[in-house]
């Protein structure tokens, strides 16, 4: 679509393309995928790109940093378990591709995204088992050193091959109602992490140099005094 449509036209127009079902639900979902691969972005951006980041960010504050990596990568593995979980959990309706297949009245359609979310499934199993046992909820075995199936392997590959899985299953939606697809992996991306990262660094040098001043006794007035923050 050329023009800029806002987030309830573009609602509209998918229901209009799919159904009232599945054009909500493909429209939600859609919101969702790609916020998933925003924050991911940001995630590689930081910690998954080159070793110089990680030590630019251990010699401000190793201790936070580490703590921020956890908690992103728990998190986005939560997100793709959510994504991915089973279309009812205690009697109340989930959002998650699961239950596209059954709102698609198009027969070869519908066995094709079927066919699909059964990869993506299988391509997310660790991140289920992460939210199982670690992350939703605290195994107990585990967390006692009792004995207990170790947990599921988990890096960045596995994480890029979920993320491409669950977005070949929206894509066959958007080749069949749009002749398109979405590039989900290219999100846009403004005053994020690697405007962060250049502003650490800024930073970083500024102190090293405070410091060197300090010590060689050529200390300014400022350099003396701490800015609230």
């Amino acid at each position: 679509m050329s023009q800029q449509l806002s987030a309830e036209e573009v609602k509209k127009h998918n229901i209009e393309r799919m159904s009232e079902a599945l054009g909500t639900r493909y429209t939600a979902r859609w919101q969702e995928l790609a916020v998933l691969h925003l924050y991911w972005a940001e995630y590689k951006e930081l910690f998954g790109t080159k070793p110089a980041r990680i030590d630019l960010m251990n010699q401000a504050a190793p201790a936070f940093f580490h703590m921020l990596q956890e908690e992103l990568w728990d998190n986005r593995l939560m997100h793709l378990a959510r994504i991915t979980d089973s279309p009812k959990s205690v009697g109340k309706d989930n959002l998650t591709v699961r239950n596209l297949p059954d709102l698609i009245d198009d027969a070869r359609l519908k066995a094709k995204v079927a066919a699909l979310v059964d990869i993506a499934l299988d391509a997310t199993k660790f991140c289920r088992d992460w939210r199982n046992r670690r992350i939703g909820h605290i195994d107990l075995a585990l967390a006692t050193g009792a004995p207990a199936a170790p947990l599921a392997e988990t890096n960045r590959k596995q994480v890029n091959e979920a993320l491409k899985a669950i977005a070949d299953v929206m894509n066959a939606l958007d080749a069949h109602y749009f002749d398109s697809e979405t590039m989900y992996d290219r999100p846009v991306r403004m005053n994020g992490a690697l405007e962060f990262l250049f502003v650490l660094n800024d930073g970083i040098k500024a102190r090293d140099a405070r410091d060197k001043r300090i010590e060689a006794g050529e200390y300014r007035t400022e350099d003396l005094t701490v800015d609230d923050v």
